[in-house]
């Protein structure tokens, strides 16, 4: 059940105050029944504005993943935050990021309008692998990596083990399931190094394919595997 206004607005194509003046007007009718301001409807009621059927249309989620250039925060406000992650995608419609994604890293972070995905994603965020590559200040040594996959006091705690790999010199790839705010940065930190590039590539099955700057539809199929990760915690 919802109020007239908001089904008038969401499948009659107006604003709830218009819709409330079409009410007011006695454009509105309701099962055979003129319709007055507050009224609620259930999806089975016949509504009709000026003799034609207003039909309710099943919503189409959407889901995003996509590759966030350094400087860009994952944020919805933006009063606040000028280079914010939905003005710069400048999607057609109302969506949110999944998580966070710091402002001075890059790589794939999701989004969406279906705030059930949402929960669902961040109620089991602590067992969704997320995959990264870093780049240091300095030469790696065996002990860094050795204390950076057995865990390191950081935020009042220690992290979990992780997986880590390293590629070059001074690269290396981790792979976390925690998301502690900035953890891969205050790991560094803590050991002595300072990350110049960080870089996530994937997010459980989600990896990051797309270029710089750009995003890519995800099928409801494409999410299926984070339902099933929150039903075996479950």
């Amino acid at each position: 059940m919802v109020r007239l206004n908001r089904f008038l607005s969401q499948y009659g194509g107006c604003s709830r105050r218009k819709a409330d003046q079409f009410i007011q007007q006695g454009r509105v009718v309701v099962n055979g029944v003129k319709a007055v301001l507050g009224q609620k409807v259930f999806s089975t009621d016949k509504v009709f504005l000026d003799s034609t059927l207003i039909k309710s249309k099943p919503k189409t989620n959407t889901y995003l993943a996509f590759n966030k250039p350094k400087g860009i925060v994952c944020t919805t406000d933006s009063e606040k935050e000028k280079h914010n992650i939905i003005d710069y995608i400048n999607y057609p419609k109302r969506i949110f990021p999944i998580g966070r994604l710091d402002k001075n890293s890059q790589g794939l972070i999701l989004l969406t309008d279906d705030g059930l995905v949402v929960n669902k994603i961040l109620r089991t965020q602590h067992q969704i692998e997320k995959e990264y590559l870093v780049r240091v200040n300095k030469p790696i040594s065996s002990e860094f990596i050795k204390k950076m996959s057995s865990g390191v006091p950081i935020l009042n705690t220690t992290t979990q083990k992780c997986r880590i790999e390293q590629l070059s010199n001074v690269e290396f790839r981790i792979i976390l399931k925690q998301g502690l705010n900035r953890q891969i940065r205050r790991m560094c930190q803590f050991l002595d190094y300072r990350v110049t590039f960080l870089q996530r590539v994937r997010i459980h099955h989600i990896v990051l394919d797309m270029p710089l700057g750009k995003y890519r539809k995800l099928t409801p199929a494409d999410m299926q595997p984070f339902f099933k990760q929150n039903r075996q915690k479950a």
